[in-house]
């Protein structure tokens, strides 16, 4: 079933915490996905790169990988600290971002890279990602979460979203259906030399954006494309170091309810999540049609 969301502040004067907001949101919907949560967090752009790896505790094997590749990349090792489970490294890289995320996730299990992103994802709920992370205290202009019912693959943190478009910065996925023409797809862009991590669709949707991204095809129109070039039942939100848009599939089978004021616009899978922002407050929402997309972009 799974739970997604997303929050845009369109003013620097939105009286929310980017965390705490999404956390919150999270937590509304967390019966559709009991197993698994995640967030994929901008804040304030660095001057370097911030890596985060899925590293077991006293691992120092992989540690070791992940020092010896950032050396082999030509990349300065800034800072490294441990959070639950996983390593956050900063990083000084000019380089080209493809070939250095490629071998950086030969190194160790990589969850996400970007001047701004942030991908925390781990077992457990919202309010246990916020306990062992400190989501809530997290300041940013905007983000994307999600709760995870694992049907097809095991529980792990790995396995959860969201998904970041592999050999990319900056760019994250949620999504919520099933993409059935996946394998076609993905040997498209394996042929261009694409490399991929997990079989799951959600990072195919991501690199498939992440590409017409670079190729300069606007965020709006690359979601346009996807309408018809994905096949399956499909809602999903995606983010960039610019803002955030979705899409959804012409049969609209898996749902989506946006609210937006001058202030914010935020997206869910259900209502309760909207409504966990403003509570006792009633809210004007509106159920994004069948095959329609949409952007917003940050102005912080």
């Amino acid at each position: 079933m799974c739970g997604i969301a997303g929050l845009l502040f369109k003013t620097p004067t939105a009286n929310h915490v980017l965390g705490h907001a999404l956390a919150t949101m999270l937590d509304g919907c967390q019966h559709r996905g009991p197993d698994s949560t995640g967030f994929a967090l901008y804040e304030t752009p660095a001057e370097g790169l911030r890596l985060r790896f899925l590293v077991e505790e006293n691992d120092q094997a992989a540690l070791a990988r992940i020092r010896k590749a950032l050396a082999e990349q030509g990349a300065t090792l800034k800072s490294e600290r441990r959070e639950g489970a996983s390593v956050v490294v900063e990083v000084a890289h000019a380089g080209e971002i493809r070939p250095f995320a490629y071998a950086m996730e030969h190194a160790a299990k990589l969850v996400s890279i970007g001047a701004a992103l942030d991908i925390i994802k781990d077992v457990g709920t919202a309010r246990d990602l916020d306990d062992i992370y400190n989501v809530s205290a997290i300041q940013g202009s905007h983000g994307l979460g999600h709760v995870r019912l694992a049907t097809e693959s095991e529980v792990k943190p790995e396995a959860a979203h969201p998904f970041w478009a592999t050999g990319f910065a900056d760019i994250a996925i949620v999504h919520n259906g099933q993409i059935t023409n996946y394998w076609k797809m993905r040997r498209r862009l394996e042929a261009r030399d694409f490399e991929f991590r997990t079989d799951n669709d959600s990072e195919l949707i991501a690199v498939y954006l992440a590409d017409k991204l670079a190729q300069g095809t606007p965020l709006e129109t690359a979601l346009a494309q996807s309408v018809d070039d994905l096949d399956g039942t499909f809602s999903f939100l995606v983010s960039t170091r610019d803002g955030i848009g979705f899409a959804k599939d012409r049969l609209a089978a898996k749902p989506m309810v946006m609210y937006e004021d001058d202030s914010l616009v935020a997206i869910a899978s259900e209502e309760v999540s909207l409504n966990r922002l403003f509570p006792g407050q009633p809210l004007s929402t509106t159920e994004p049609a069948p095959g329609t997309y949409r952007t917003w972009s940050r102005s912080i």
